[in-house]
């Protein structure tokens, strides 16, 4: 999958109510010194399922890029008679579409061991984002800072397990992990990478720790001259954000060192420069660092103490690809799994072969649709060059999709940066 899913909200949430009992946060439901939590891995995305005010559960995207917890569905938070206090405004990722939200207190999220209590929610009048086409799993919301504010809480991306530690149980770092610095600042992690463009070009910069971006690293050309695009690099859809979808480019840069935790050729976003640059102009960062790096390391993030610790997992060394058809998918939700293709990139395998925007899948290499979910195709697109790729396609002929035929496109993958 290109790019990240961004979420920029620029937004200061104050005016919370006095608290008797506890102060906002996400507490253990019962004494002990940690609690384990079951996640989704999506394509190193992290998904809990979260019950609000005792409703069903719903899947939440686990997001260290955000401050705010939000709700993509004005219906579903009207289902479950949340109680709205006042509306605001949002300026989407392009520094210009102004979105609209509610603004819900005191609400109790319910992760089964663990619970957040007096937790607002920003509802959004419209789910912008549309997460299920991107990543091809139902995503109501996200959850951010609260999550992380108080306990030291392990990502394990090999078993899929949250551990959320007793706030004064991680004084010394578990053995086999290594400390690394960060830096709060407005709720959220940052850090301090050295980045080599080129053999001549190196770069130390400063990235937020962004669990919800899909990519590995991206890298915002207008914060530095030494920021530039790599000889080889693609036009694409770098994803989805609350202003729609972000463009720009992606290539290669020839390490990423994080303390001793090195990584070679790393695919990389670049997107293009918008009216919301100032913004990260202002916090001083260079880019983010998202799951594709992320996930290749199990991570112990404290915010209290302003570090993490960090451990190689079992995809450290796994090279980075991008995509070597040509073709976005996404999925069209519905009752039955249903992914078409959003864009196919001109001169990429597939669009020479003949695939077109808006084409459906019916089968992958003989494999019916029904035994493929989205990450699986992005899996194979990435795979291995040279790999042959054989797909039966719909094509419909109006709108309506009752009429359409039945297409064969055969082509190899070939690796384009």
């Amino acid at each position: 999958m290109p790019g990240k899913v961004f979420f920029f909200i620029i937004i200061f949430l104050t005016g919370f109510m006095e608290l008797s009992a506890q102060v906002p946060g996400f507490y253990m439901k019962e004494e002990g010194r940690k609690k384990e939590l079951p996640f989704i891995n999506s394509n190193n995305l992290i998904i809990i399922p979260v019950s609000i005010n005792n409703g069903p559960p719903v899947n939440f995207l686990l997001d260290t890029g955000v401050k705010t917890n939000i709700l993509f569905s004005k219906t579903f938070g009207d289902f479950l008679n949340l109680n709205y206090t006042r509306k605001l405004d949002l300026v989407g990722a392009d520094g210009q579409t102004v979105l609209t939200a509610s603004v819900s207190p005191t609400n109790e999220l319910d992760m089964g061991e663990v619970k957040g209590v007096f937790q607002t929610l920003l509802v959004l009048d419209e789910d912008f984002l549309e997460l299920e086409r991107v990543i091809g799993i139902p995503v109501f919301g996200v959850i951010g800072y609260e999550f992380f504010k108080y306990n030291p809480v392990k990502i394990n991306y090999d078993e899929g397990i949250i551990t959320f530690y007793k706030m004064d149980a991680m004084k010394w770092g578990p053995l086999g992990f290594k400390k690394i610095p960060i830096k709060m600042e407005n709720s959220k992690p940052y850090l301090h990478a050295k980045i080599k463009l080129s053999s001549e070009n190196e770069l130390i910069a400063k990235l937020l720790i962004d669990t919800g971006a899909n990519h590995g690293l991206l890298l915002n050309r207008e914060t530095s001259d030494q920021i530039v695009l790599p000889e080889n690099h693609l036009e694409t859809d770098l994803g989805r954000s609350l202003g729609g979808d972000l463009y720009g480019f992606v290539g290669r840069v020839k390490s990423f060192n994080l303390n001793s935790f090195k990584f070679n050729n790393v695919i990389t976003s670049f997107p293009n420069e918008t009216e919301f640059s100032y913004v990260i102009k202002d916090s001083g960062r260079q880019g983010s660092l998202g799951s594709e790096i992320l996930g290749r390391m199990n991570i112990i993030y404290d915010y209290q103490r302003e570090r993490i610790f960090v451990r190689r997992n079992l995809t450290f060394y796994e090279p980075f690809e991008f995509d070597m058809s040509g073709i976005v998918p996404r999925v069209i939700p519905s009752d039955e799994l249903r992914i078409y293709v959003s864009q196919v990139r001109k001169d990429s395998p597939a669009f020479d072969a003949g695939v077109r925007d808006g084409d459906e899948f019916v089968s992958i290499n003989g494999i019916p649709l029904d035994f493929w979910e989205l990450s699986d195709l992005i899996k194979i697109f990435r795979s291995e060059e040279g790999r042959e790729i054989k797909l039966i396609m719909k094509r419909y002929s109006d709108e309506k999709l009752e009429d359409f035929e039945l297409n064969t496109f055969t082509f190899k993958l070939k690796r384009q940066i």
